[in-house]
């Protein structure tokens, strides 16, 4: 396993955002991804104005290798005060931009839709000055519950392909697929074209470079406009999670970068901390729909 290069450093969160945001959703039971992600950018992200909330619960019933999120057959039930509570506490903190993001949920017959779907309502009712990014599951592909949360209201619906295709099998759970993945990308944008639609690939898993450009490409063609890459960094030394087969340097990012802008995105945000949600995506997306919000 590759030691741990020095441009990885980043500065212990803090801040009054920061401290309003952790107490707050701690009051309310809310899971922040950003803590349970162990996000190195979670400081910079809160005092800036953007959050990243987790909805259906804080267990998910997928085992993917990335993930330090906790894996339970059967999780807890949904919490009927969830979508108010949210709403709540992002109306109370003046947010300008929040990423609503999900845990997989098989084990319920909507695996969660209707319930997402409400929580992007109840905030944008709640805040309607806020942008509203919801970083969604592949819900297996079904259109109808894909159309239910697209129709929610959210300016951009994410979807994570994670990797590249020839590692998916490895680094995700066995219920998601690299193809499947970029149909629902693809569809989000048949269901509603005015989506902007946002993925995110973590490199360092050992992949190519041929594998990373192939994986842009295939996100373009299914008219993915907005894509992150950063390095995959290991949550915890446990044998489920994948060590790090490589660091790359900021050098390597900026390459990447420049290829996916090439392509044709919209935006693209690369380097070692960029994360699915990280700030500088977000600061982008609200200058660019900003506009049409406010209108």
């Amino acid at each position: 396993m590759a030691s741990l290069p020095p441009w990885l450093k980043a500065r212990l969160p803090s801040g009054e955002n920061y401290e309003r945001i952790k107490a707050l959703s701690a009051e309310l039971r809310l899971h922040t991804v950003c803590e349970e992600a162990r996000c190195p950018n979670l400081g910079e992200c809160w005092s800036g104005g953007t959050a990243t909330f987790m909805v259906l619960g804080d267990s998910c019933s997928r085992g993917c290798r990335f993930c330090s999120v906790a894996t339970l057959t059967g999780p807890a039930p949904l919490d009927p005060g969830e979508p108010d509570n949210l709403a709540r506490t992002i109306a109370a903190l003046g947010l300008r931009y929040v990423v609503l993001t999900t845990v997989c949920r098989d084990d319920l017959p909507d695996q969660g839709a209707a319930h997402v779907a409400d929580c992007v309502r109840r905030v944008r009712e709640r805040a309607p000055g806020i942008l509203v990014e919801a970083l969604i599951q592949d819900f297996r592909g079904d259109r109808a519950l894909l159309s239910e949360v697209v129709g929610s209201g959210a300016e951009v619906i994410a979807h994570n392909v994670e990797t590249v295709e020839r590692l998916t099998s490895l680094v995700r759970d066995r219920r998601a697929g690299y193809r499947q993945s970029l149909d629902v990308l693809a569809a989000i944008k048949e269901i509603d074209p005015r989506r902007k639609t946002k993925s995110s690939l973590m490199l360092g898993l050992g992949e190519t470079p041929a594998e990373v450009e192939t994986a842009l490409t295939d996100l373009r063609a299914a008219s993915c406009d907005i894509v992150t890459l950063g390095q995959y960094l290991r949550p915890t030394s446990a044998p489920r999670h994948l060590p790090v087969e490589r660091y790359l340097p900021p050098a390597q990012f900026e390459a990447y970068g420049a290829l996916a802008r090439e392509l044709g995105f919209l935006y693209v945000a690369a380097g070692p901390f960029v994360r699915s949600s990280y700030r500088a995506g977000e600061l982008f997306i609200h200058g660019l729909l900003g506009g049409a919000h406010a209108g």
